[in-house]
């Protein structure tokens, strides 16, 4: 099993979101988040300059199962893109084992 943790435009969240549910992924949590990023200069919108740090973002925790590693990183990607500084990130790291609390059973069925 894998996490996938992205760092998103809040403005792209409803697009990520659709994206994500089109593939099958029906389950994440997301929080609003703050922070600072490498970018240097700031950029100019009708004279004013603003910093891509103060651009709300929003975090996503999704636990998949491996085969669905790709198709939800493509996801994020695709529907998460501007094109511009600033767009985010996506981190992926091995999960060694889940359970429901619930039932108490464990494994990647517990993710359906």
């Amino acid at each position: 099993m894998k996490k996938v943790e992205a760092i998103i435009r809040k403005s792209k969240f409803s697009a990520v979101k659709k994206a994500l549910h089109e593939v099958g992924v029906n389950f994440f949590s997301y929080w609003d988040v703050t922070g600072l990023g490498n970018e240097k200069e700031g950029h100019v919108y009708r004279g004013v300059s603003y910093s891509t740090s103060d651009i709300q973002r929003r975090y996503l925790s999704i636990v998949v199962n491996d085969d669905f590693e790709d198709v939800t990183i493509k996801a994020i990607l695709e529907a998460g893109s501007t094109g511009d500084v600033g767009d985010g990130k996506i981190f992926v790291s091995t999960i060694e084992e889940v359970y429901r609390i619930r039932t108490g059973e464990k494994g990647g069925n517990t993710l359906k």
